[in-house]
């Protein structure tokens, strides 16, 4: 769970600051449709990551006993 926390993590702060790289600075029109196309739904999926990898009380001890399997 800390790995996919921290990978997260990494993944929304990179988008992040790619996408406000290309608001801020001059690009070329292609390369911020680039970045939009990529780093937008990055951002969106290691932002959903991280809320599901936050275990409420009741799933805690369930957690700690049996590993991840999905939904």
């Amino acid at each position: 769970m800390d790995r996919m926390r921290i990978t997260s993590l990494i993944a929304l702060i990179i988008a992040i600051v790619s996408i406000i790289y290309a608001l801020i600075f001059n690009l070329p029109d292609w390369i911020v449709i680039g970045i939009s196309v990529l780093f937008i739904p990055l951002a969106t999926l290691s932002f959903g990551l991280l809320v599901m990898a936050k275990a409420r009380k009741e799933e805690k001890e369930d957690r700690t006993k049996e590993p991840f399997i999905g939904y």
